[in-house]
Formats: structure tokens, sequence, C-alpha cells
């Protein structure tokens, strides 16, 4: 048997990780610009993180939810005092896409109602659910091809408030930044008239902070610049740093129903230790000013270079978009300068480094990412460069 091959895999062997970098089995360092994918939130093999799991891991690591688990409480308290949700449910899970299929079905049965409403390039997921409300034809299947979910332009109220008036939608779900879709920012106008339209319509307002919650953007939630509230608000990547969990956050006016959601492993005891530990060191090491901070000073120094078309995001979640097919830069920087970026298709550049991403950090990748440019001005200047 061997592994089934879905994931394009890059030719290095991770051993081992601390802080912003990864090593390989040489023990050549990588400076981490991904996070694996958002995850990494207070940096790798954070000493607090490593501690509070290992020590949890000598006294419990699982047992069901038929039992008394005061570490979930312990992790809600604190998750609703960070995110100022205090009077707001918890419902912990394993994986963002079962945070985002737990907010859709709550949705529905809330509301009675069958149709979900989603944006124009939006990703949510893979499970059957989510994926139907997923943008992206290629990953669903015949089985995801669901009538009752439908699409809507990003940033544009016009289409979107027609279908809503109709009140046969349970839900409306979206990225207050789109990450797989290319790191678009719903603009502040934009989140608070859905947020007006779905209360106005009874329809449930589901915010994906999969990607950009968790103190990423400079707030906790990314729909925090916006000034709104979701009824329901998903939450999974950096929650434990690493371990398998994600989170739905649930309005106080939805009453829960025995039965309804249930997990077996959402919300074990070394989860939620390993998520308290991740807070308490966002909180302790300021790392949301810090992704404030730091995220300025990345987003301005790139939107000076020569090469670079467009720069988007907020915090440390950024997009660097180039008029030409960025697949060789990436390489370059990977195996030439030793430093991991993400990607948004073809063009764009997605940056989610650690929350403890450092000035000195993001000066290493500027003066990788200008020299690069520099030597290879196809990037900027041929605009029908494509790979070989």
């Amino acid at each position: 048997m061997k592994p089934f091959s879905v994931f394009e895999k890059l030719a290095i062997q991770i051993d081992r990780a601390a802080g912003c970098f990864v090593y390989d089995q040489s023990g050549q360092a990588y400076l981490d610009m991904y996070g694996g994918h958002a995850v990494i939130a207070v940096g790798h093999t954070h000493p607090h993180i490593v501690e509070s799991t290992l020590r949890q891991l000598n006294k419990i690591g699982f047992y069901s939810n038929t039992i008394y688990n005061d570490l979930q409480n312990k992790l809600a308290d604190q998750l609703g005092l960070i995110s100022g949700y205090v009077d707001y449910g918890v419902f912990f899970s394993n994986s963002g896409a079962e945070a985002n299929e737990n907010a859709l079905k709550l949705s529905s049965f809330v509301t009675g109602r069958k149709k979900v409403l989603s944006l124009s390039n939006a990703f949510h997921g893979r499970t059957s659910g989510a994926v139907s409300a997923t943008d992206i034809i290629n990953i669903r299947a015949a089985v995801n091809d669901n009538r009752h979910y439908f699409f809507s332009p990003f940033n544009d109220p016009s289409s979107l408030r027609k279908q809503l008036e109709t009140e046969e939608y349970c839900a409306l779900i979206i990225e207050p930044i789109q990450g797989v879709g290319g790191i678009h920012v719903a603009s502040a106008a934009f989140l608070q008239e859905i947020r007006q339209i779905c209360t106005a319509t009874g329809t449930m307002l589901i915010l994906d902070e999969i990607q950009s919650g968790y103190g990423r953007t400079g707030k906790f939630f990314a729909h925090q610049h916006a000034g709104i509230k979701g009824d329901l608000i998903t939450v999974a990547k950096g929650i434990a740093n690493g371990l398998p969990m994600a989170a739905t956050l649930i309005s106080p006016d939805i009453t829960p129903v025995m039965g309804q959601l249930g997990t077996t492993f959402g919300g074990n005891h070394l989860a939620c230790a390993a998520a308290i530990a991740v807070l308490e060191v966002i909180r302790d090491e300021k790392l949301m000013d810090n992704a404030a901070k730091i995220g300025t000073f990345l987003m301005e120094e790139l939107q000076g270079m020569t090469g670079i078309a467009e720069v988007r995001g907020r915090g440390l979640m950024i997009g660097v978009e180039f008029d030409t097919d960025i697949r060789q830069l990436r390489h370059e920087l990977l195996f030439g300068e030793k430093i991991f970026t993400g990607y948004a298709g073809a063009y764009t550049l997605r940056l989610l480094p650690p929350l403890c991403f450092t000035k000195e950090h993001a000066q290493i990748f500027l003066r990788s990412l200008k020299t690069l440019l520099l030597k290879n001005d196809h990037y900027s200047q041929n605009r029908s460069y494509q790979m070989q």
C-alpha cells in the first residue's frame, strides 16, 4: 500500500522546525512564508505549545464526548474573551470543512430552508456541503453538484440582494478575505450591506474565518475590520498550531438541540490543551499587533517593487500578483533562496507566515524577491512568459 497521490509534492523532506524556519534532512534552513497553509499561527515548535501538549498527553489525550471535559469549557471561555464573542456558543470539531458543514447544517435546521448562497471564487472545503459551496468545478464530483447551492459575484451586493430577498436561502457563506481564491478582501461596505440583507431576510450569515481568522489580519477575525458580527463563524487552521482542530461559533439566538451535531474526535483533551496554549501565546506575545505591524511593512515594501502588478490583503495574509506565471519564481524562491511561499492560481504568490514573523524575517524575503526580479526581468516585462 502507498499514499493516494492527490497532492503535488515538492522534492524536500522537512525534518524539524522552529519559529519561522523549517529544516530539511541535511539541516538546510528554509524561511517559512506559508506556515503550512496558515496553520502555524504562533511559530513552529513554540515551547509553550510543546510543553502544554506533552503535559496533557501524559495525563490523557482522548476520551469520548460522552464525558465531561473541563478543557472544552476553559477553551470556550478564552476564545470568547479574545474574539469578543463571549455570549456565543461553540462546537469543536476537527477541520475547517467540518466546521463549515456544521454551520450549513445548523442554518438549515434553524430556518427550515434548503438553499445556500456562496460567492464567486469561494473556497470552503472539500467535504460534501462545503465543496458544493466552493467555486471550483473540478473538485466537485457529480454527487456534490447540488441544486441547493448558488453563487453571487464577490463585492457586488446587487445580485446577492435579489436572491436573498426570495427568502428561500438558509445561509449566505463568505470568506471576509478569500484565500484559495487569490487573497481578495471583502470591502467593509459589502460586509455591512450583506449583514443588513441577511438580517432583513432571515438568512443566517456564515463568516468563514478558517484562513483569515485567529489574529492573522491584526484583529482576531477579519470581519471585525468592518464592525459586523456573524450568526455563525467558522475557524480552524491556526487554532491548535498544527493539531487537527476546528470550531463553529454559534449565535446565542440559536438554541442547541440534542443530537443535531456530533463528533468523535472534536474537542478532545489534547487538541483543547494545544488550542488553549495558542490563545495564551497570541495574547501574551501580542501577536495580533505584530501581524498588523509587520503585514503593513511587508505590503508597503512590496507595492514599491517593479514587476508586481498588485498587492492585496491585510496583516499577514497577503497576495502578491504578477503579470506573468509565477511557477518559476516560486521554484527559485524555494530552491535558490530557501523560502517557502504559497500560491493562488498561476499569477499570485500567497504569503501566510506565522504571526511571530518579524521585520528581519520580512527583509530576508524582500531582498531575495528583489534579487530575483532584477535577475529575471521577464517577470516584470515579458507578459507572455511561460515556464519551459
